[in-house]
């Protein structure tokens, strides 16, 4: 056993183990929240999955029935108490999209940048394109057996984080890939690629493409508030696969306030950076190179006088445009910097 498991074994051993994703799961959260539930059971650990939000995407949906996964939202576990051990995985804590929860949290396996500094007993953050490749990396690392279940669930989410390696991947997710493979099932994988928008969200699909605005290179599509979360994440994904769009940024008006998510084309706009740059003052964001996502609460719109579509833009091409700009100076040190 390596000293990175042994030591996560023991000190989690005897206590009641939560593991929690960020507040709304996606494929990749939720097979490596699943695939390190069942790397503990191999070691008698008994741990319930959980996350304070809902499931969105009709593709982690399908996820749960396929793949047998049990979970609870948060709100339902009534006798969690500061006794509980949790493991953050695909988040990390005191970060705004994951839930603060009466439990202590003592472990961290991640594979985003950390931006906010938390004391944990065991922390395994290693930036790469998927949670999921860090959790397989447990079982070939150690030797272990993994099942048909957990590997399919595993290659889905390396598959839909990486967007089949072609988006943010490193040598580990390469790797996890080329292993997973030999585990996994075909027509499995082949039906949940097949299942990633809900009938439900067609419609609002369709009239958000008709609005989509591009300037330079930098996409913007504001999506109506009685959609679910999935599909911001959808309509950003298509729109930077269009010619023009080198980056993009989808976001809805909630009840609670603005809910943005973020993607990025090339590997100087770092779309976590831009994104906390962009919402500074007024809203919480971050991520990683390829994938973000911010938020802007309520109270922040309510105090404003600005227009919130207008602001939002705004701020985004002037973060992107601050990091071209960095580019250049940085490739010609003779080049004027933009004014901080």
């Amino acid at each position: 056993m390596t000293q990175r498991l042994q030591s996560l074994i023991e000190i989690l051993d005897g206590h009641r183990i939560f593991i929690q994703t960020h507040n709304f799961p996606d494929p990749d959260a939720l097979s490596a929240a699943f695939g390190v539930q069942q790397l503990l059971e191999i070691f008698g650990i008994k741990a319930v999955i959980c996350y304070k939000g809902s499931i969105a995407k009709a593709s982690t949906q399908k996820m749960v029935e396929l793949f047998g996964i049990k979970m609870m939202n948060a709100d339902l576990i009534e006798d969690m108490c500061a006794e509980d051990y949790i493991i953050t995985v695909d988040a990390q804590a005191d970060n705004p999209n994951i839930a603060k929860l009466p439990g202590t949290v003592v472990a961290c396996i991640d594979h985003h940048p950390t931006s906010v500094p938390y004391e944990y007993k065991y922390k395994d953050v290693r930036i790469c394109g998927s949670c999921a490749s860090l959790a397989a990396d447990y079982y070939f690392s150690n030797k272990l057996s993994i099942d048909r279940n957990t590997a399919t669930a595993l290659m889905y989410g390396l598959k839909m984080d990486t967007d089949n390696l072609n988006r943010g991947m490193t040598d580990i997710d390469v790797e996890m890939f080329r292993r997973l493979f030999y585990y996994s099932d075909a027509d499995i994988l082949t039906q949940l690629m097949s299942q990633q928008m809900a009938f439900a969200d067609l419609g609002a699909f369709i009239s958000t493409l008709s609005g989509i605005k591009v300037f330079d290179g930098i996409a913007f599509a504001s999506i109506s508030s009685d959609v679910s979360d999935g599909l911001i994440a959808e309509v950003c994904d298509f729109m930077l696969e269009l010619v023009e769009v080198e980056f993009a940024v989808a976001y809805t008006v909630r009840e609670n306030g603005v809910k943005i998510s973020v993607r990025s084309g090339l590997d100087y706009l770092d779309a976590g950076t831009i994104t906390s740059n962009a919402l500074e003052e007024i809203g919480t964001g971050g991520g990683h190179g390829v994938m973000a996502g911010g938020f802007v609460p309520k109270s922040s719109i309510e105090e404003a006088e600005f227009d919130l579509e207008e602001e939002i833009q705004n701020r985004f091409i002037n973060a992107v445009y601050f990091s071209r700009m960095l580019k250049t100076a940085l490739n010609d040190p003779l080049a004027d910097l933009p004014e901080s």
